[in-house]
């Protein structure tokens, strides 16, 4: 499986991992922020992210860093929420004041769409799958296409003018 962290002001690829197919994608959160150069502002991604681990690495490698991860349906506050609140707890909060679509604003969850795009980049242009079958080998084309995605933002960006 390919696992990717990418900069969602610039769309850069900063850091991947090559895992079998038994590896889960917040089980690689602490291996591609050790990868990363420099400062974490953020760490944003989907539900499946909503678990301790993930917030003890991002804290850990990066404890100014918010964490932005929509909590479960049926998650509940740490039961020290009352006295010293988790980052987790302070999103239940909103959503329970303001609703999912009103954390997601505040929260800046939408920038998850800008690496979204930046997936779909890769697919669209690297392809859905690896192409060689071994470890390294897989390890060394991820590098390599992640240096070209990275190049060509490089040579520029789309301008995109809304006319209508």
């Amino acid at each position: 499986m390919l696992h990717l962290a990418t900069d969602a002001d610039t769309g850069h690829i900063v850091a991947s991992a090559v895992t079998g197919r038994d590896a889960d994608d917040g089980s690689q959160v602490g291996l591609l922020l050790d990868e990363v150069d420099g400062p974490v502002a953020s760490f944003t991604g989907d539900g499946v992210y909503d678990r301790d681990d993930v917030y003890t690495a991002v804290a850990i490698r990066h404890p100014e860093a918010a964490v932005i991860v929509p909590p479960r349906a049926n998650a509940v506050p740490s039961e020290a929420a009352g006295i010293a609140p988790t980052q987790r707890d302070a999103h239940l909060r909103c959503i329970a004041e303001r609703g999912r679509t009103g954390w997601q604003r505040i929260s800046g969850y939408g920038w998850r769409a800008l690496v979204e795009s930046d997936i779909a980049r890769w697919k669209r242009i690297i392809g859905d799958g690896l192409r060689f079958q071994t470890e390294g080998c897989q390890a060394t084309e991820v590098v390599i296409a992640a240096k070209v995605l990275n190049r060509m933002l490089e040579l520029g960006r789309p301008e995109y003018v809304r006319i209508a």
